[in-house]
């Protein structure tokens, strides 16, 4: 009697102590999808690392077109910075969707019209949005790689079959059986082949263990599917059909996938420590393994299209989030995906989303613009601006400004460039490569009906004065004549004339006074008229001989175009 209530007190502990941690689950669940809902509107303040973003790039990689956004731009434009205030997702497949589309511009208008309507459901249906929200919670990351990291490796695996594993798990059966014909031998023989089995499964399963987080996510994936398919959605009812034939092709991975994933080794579960000794015996989690192997390997195609419809329904839910979060200071584009070559760019009140308290300019030209200012008054930000602008504008359909129109632009950039020691390479060869990249894809851009914007900060700033002016000019002219809508930022004011009859001019100008130097930030009509290199070198308190020095020798070339 003493020893059923000591096993029912026992009993009585273990599920005390298992409901605790079921109760303590579901209120961090709670409390973690409370936030999430209240952080809906926000920029996000998740950290990254280099590691991380690497990672998150996979899906994109796998994905690679060539009228996407090239490394060179990317960079260019600090878009990794602009993916981080923006994503706001909970999911690996969110993740990595949403860098997708980040480097994805939209060329079909009806394409760009349903992914407004996705964004808008979400905006406007806060319940179903926390739904999902929650539902991707569930799905969440895999940690330190991507999916698409474990599925290349599958290959490594090669060909794995389960013959060897029943063979020795009948011959276990068989000497259990002898130990009732001849105790002494059946027990010697069992006893082998259960070391036999014991050894050779913790061999093997070190080889396969890495494999099995993959196999964990993938069983999320098929979760998080069937949960959005009982979801009544009218605005996704094409996406979730394509997801419940996905998911009804995966069905033999879920049988066979259960026993090797049900729960993670170790975890102290009572069950689940027997189901260890049993896995371990009869080679178990191998023989699923090997099973399921099967199945992902022929159903690469359909766990491909799961990540990228499920990515798709995240990346709305948190571009609308981003929407949101700037308020009344971005608008939904009109772009004109019928208009060619000689489609104008107009956009109001632009700034950049990264800068805490931005300046808005607003700028409309049907040609390109050549840039002129002194340094730090605002060049190469006001490039990046407007590229970045028309960039959000064709890939989520939201612009950080008060208006803009313009046609379907392929988008390049050539401005924060730096020599290569390893390859050999000067500043000025990395300029001459970056811009003939953005001239080669000008015929190709012309062939489809498409007009290029590129943004070249300090044309050719790698060589000398007299050739750096001469071939930017011809560089410059041909952009024209291609109807590329080039903005182009230079201290070399002569361009200003030379290029007048095929380039707008603006500039960015400077406010000196006897000990200070302020910049407005404002976007102006016209050339520079003022320099301000060596008044800076006077408010930060440089000697007054180099000042007035370099001041004279300045005013007498002026005046008399040679050096003293």
């Amino acid at each position: 009697m003493e020893y059923l209530i000591f096993a029912g007190a026992l009993l009585l502990v273990i599920l005390l102590i298992m409901g605790t941690e079921y109760l303590n689950s579901r209120a961090c669940r709670r409390k973690f999808l409370e936030k999430l809902y209240q952080s809906y509107g926000k920029p996000s303040d998740r950290n990254y690392g280099l590691e991380e973003l690497a990672h998150i790039r996979l899906y994109y990689q796998k994905h690679s077109m060539p009228h996407q956004i090239d490394d060179t731009t990317w960079n260019d434009l600090n878009m990794d910075l602009i993916y981080q205030q923006i994503n706001t997702s909970c999911s690996a497949v969110g993740d990595e969707y949403l860098y997708y589309r980040l480097r994805t511009p939209v060329y079909d208008a009806a394409e760009m019209e349903e992914w407004e309507r996705k964004i808008r459901f979400f905006m406007e249906q806060e319940a179903e949005r926390h739904a999902i929200q929650g539902i991707f919670y569930a799905l969440g990351r895999m940690g330190k790689y991507s999916l698409y990291e474990y599925l290349e490796a599958l290959e490594e695996l090669g060909e794995r079959k389960n013959f060897r594993y029943l063979f020795w798990n009948l011959l276990l059966l068989i000497s259990a059986g002898a130990m009732f014909f001849s105790p002494g031998y059946g027990i010697l023989l069992f006893l082998a082949i259960l070391c036999r089995n014991i050894v050779g499964y913790f061999k093997e399963y070190r080889q396969i263990e890495p494999y099995l987080a993959s196999f964990r996510y993938i069983r999320r994936l098929l979760a998080c599917v069937k949960q959005l398919c009982s979801r009544s959605m009218p605005e996704f009812w094409a996406e979730q059909e394509r997801l419940r034939t996905c998911y009804e092709r995966l069905r033999p991975f879920q049988r066979s996938s259960c026993l090797i994933v049900s729960s993670a080794k170790g975890s102290g579960n009572p069950l689940e420590l027997a189901l260890d000794y049993l896995r371990m015996i009869f080679s178990l989690d191998l023989i699923q393994f090997n099973r399921a192997l099967r199945t992902v390997r022929g159903h690469l195609g359909e766990i491909d299209e799961m990540i990228t419809l499920l990515g798709q329904i995240e990346t709305a839910v948190a571009i609308g989030s981003y929407r949101s979060s700037l308020q009344e200071r971005c608008c939904i584009p009109v772009i004109h995906y019928d208009k060619g070559a000689d489609a104008a760019l107009t956009i109001e009140e632009l700034y950049h989303p990264l800068l805490r308290e931005p300046v808005p300019n607003s700028i409309c030209v049907t040609r390109g613009v050549l840039l002129t200012g002194s340094n730090a008054s605002g060049k190469s930000t006001f490039l990046r601006t407007v590229a970045v602008c028309a960039l959000l504008a064709q890939t989520i359909h939201t612009c950080p400004a008060a208006y803009y129109e313009g046609a379907v632009f392929r988008i390049y950039s050539s401005m924060s460039l730096k020599d290569d020691l390893l390859r050999g390479e000067s500043y000025y060869m990395a300029e001459v490569q970056s811009i003939k990249r953005i001239l080669d894809w000008i015929g190709q851009a012309r062939r489809e009906g498409r007009r290029v914007l590129c943004c070249v900060d300090e044309v050719l700033r790698g060589t000398n004065t007299v050739e750096r002016i001469a071939a930017s000019t011809q560089i410059l002219k041909l952009f024209a004549r291609e109807h590329a809508l080039c903005f182009a930022a230079t201290h070399d004011g002569e361009l200003t004339k030379l290029l007048a009859d095929s380039y707008d001019n603006y500039h960015f100008e400077e406010k000196i006074d006897e000990e200070d130097i302020r910049f407005p930030y404002r976007l102006r009509k016209g050339p520079a008229t003022s320099r301000n290199a060596i008044a800076l070198l006077k408010a930060l308190g440089y000697d007054t001989g180099i000042v007035t020095g370099a001041e004279e020798m300045a005013e007498h070339f002026q005046k008399s175009g040679k050096w003293e």
